[in-house]
């Protein structure tokens, strides 16, 4: 099975750290992101990685060269300025329009079980499965009683009626007709998707997820990786 991630972006928010080096070569927990995901993705029988990259591409290539270190094929699709997260992955129709793939945001740490979100895929008439998981809170919670005293204080729940989109998708081949030349793939595809009832979701409650958006969640990420939290 192949698998793309989308690697092109600035990574503006996790800066003075990208100054030097794409998002995705960012160290957390002693590895760089694009490696965990890459020994993620192995886990479920993803053979070969198409990694779509731009900014400071010449480091990815690199690091992983032909994958083989880690125990895949990687494939290197270059966007030569910036395409959007649709864009990106249409600009590798050659490497991923024969059959069904995963696509994984290039900032995400997971254990999230891929072949679910592939057998959801295989068993609907959708075009894509989007991963869906608890909202957490960026902020503590503090909650007081009827007469303003505080009663406790929650450090960052996670808000399990809220749900958000984790960036780990599978998607059938005729996905790329639905896919902008240049756009999000968030904002500019799957809206039409869901109009047409081609789009569902699967909410995985009991797995680990964290975005790497910021400084912070590097130094936040890295500890609790360090406590051998994936497994």
């Amino acid at each position: 099975m192949k698998a793309a991630i989308i690697a092109g972006g600035f990574g503006k928010r996790l800066r003075p750290l990208t100054l030097d080096r794409p998002k995705t070569l960012v160290e957390v927990g002693g590895k760089p992101i694009i490696q965990w995901q890459i020994e993620w993705l192995r886990k479920y029988g993803v053979d070969t990685i198409a990694v779509l990259a731009g900014y400071m591409k010449e480091k990815i290539i690199d690091f992983l060269g032909s994958g083989q270190r880690l125990g895949v094929n990687v494939v290197y699709v270059i966007e030569e300025e910036p395409l959007g997260t649709g864009g990106a992955i249409k600009n590798a129709r050659g490497v991923l329009s024969n059959e069904i793939f995963v696509a994984v945001n290039g900032d995400i740490i997971t254990n999230i079980p891929v072949d679910k979100l592939v057998n959801e895929l295989l068993s609907s008439n959708a075009l894509a499965v989007i991963a869906l998981v608890p909202l957490k809170s960026p902020y503590g919670i503090v909650e007081i009683d009827e007469n303003g005293y505080i009663k406790s204080f929650r450090e960052k729940p996670v808000l399990g009626d809220y749900l958000i989109n984790a960036g780990v998708y599978a998607m059938k081949p005729q996905i790329f007709e639905y896919l902008p030349d240049k756009g999000d793939i968030e904002r500019d595809t799957f809206p039409k998707l869901a109009e047409e009832g081609l789009l569902k979701g699967v909410v995985f409650r009991d797995v680990y997820w964290r975005a790497i958006d910021t400084v912070k969640d590097v130094e936040e990420v890295g500890r609790e990786l360090e406590k051998g939290i994936l497994g």
